[in-house]
């Protein structure tokens, strides 16, 4: 008889943490194993130098339909962890690249989960949702509060109000996605674009991200100002040398994270 599988695998490829929900059979539902495997997979990706990128999927052909709700009736635990949040994730989202490759549903907290990712593939047949409102629910681990950055305000409220899902093409006419593949083949396309950032320096990825998440809460008065630390960082360092001495000699650039 096979082991059993484990409700998240890891594995690498390259500089590139690829994380997938395993339980196939409940459509990747999360549990408390699921969000411990997910924070330990995200505590993981931001301590070791080596992994520049991460990639969250799913199994068995969907990503994720959200929290266990048979778990959370029989042991009334919600699956989040103190600190990260619902799935070890929504509150507190790696200081790294995280990229969703999605496949079939990311509904509920599943959307909640790919709205904390900072970049999404997704197949087509894919579909996205917060059918909270259809439950007498809240959608709130972070959806309600994500969508009206990703999308204009009447879209964000349709999503929110309504609980309809929507296809992976019209997220991509959204803006919600960014990049629309054939079915099976979100992972792979994911890896790509993983590989594309990691051919980039690393310091210099990390602080652009902490810069574009951070500057929706900066003042106009006071942006520059709260840039300047983590921008004058990463300027300063090897790696910014590095730059452009390859540039300058026309070769690739050897970074090396510091």
């Amino acid at each position: 008889m096979s082991a059993p599988m484990q409700a998240v695998g890891t594995h690498v490829e390259g500089h590139v943490l690829v994380v997938t929900l395993q339980r196939p059979e409940v459509r990747n539902a999360v549990n408390m194993t699921v969000a411990r495997g997910i924070a330990a997979a995200m505590e993981r990706l931001d301590a070791d130098p080596a992994l520049h990128v991460g990639i969250l999927t799913g199994a068995g052909g969907t990503f994720c339909a959200g929290m266990d709700l048979k778990a959370f009736a029989f042991e009334g635990v919600e699956p989040a962890i103190e600190g990260r949040g619902f799935a070890g994730l929504c509150e507190a989202p790696p200081r790294k690249p995280l990229i969703a490759a999605v496949e079939g549903h990311a509904v509920a907290g599943g959307f909640e989960i790919v709205l904390a990712c900072d970049m999404v593939v997704a197949a087509r047949g894919a579909s996205f949702g917060l059918p909270e409102t259809k439950r007498g629910l809240v959608a709130s681990s972070g959806g309600l509060m994500r969508l009206p950055h990703r999308l204009s305000a009447n879209l964000a409220m349709e999503m929110a109000l309504l609980g309809d899902p929507i296809s992976a093409e019209q997220a991509l006419a959204w803006g919600l996605i960014n990049r629309l593949v054939e079915k099976g083949e979100a992972l792979a396309a994911a890896l790509k674009l993983a590989q594309a950032i990691d051919a980039n320096a690393p310091l210099a990825v990390a602080a652009s991200k902490q810069i574009v998440q951070a500057s929706r809460h900066w003042s106009d008065a006071e942006m520059f100002e709260s840039q300047r630390p983590i921008a004058r960082a990463v300027n300063g360092s090897a790696d910014a040398r590095e730059g452009a001495a390859a540039f300058a000699q026309k070769r690739p650039a050897r970074w090396q994270g510091r």
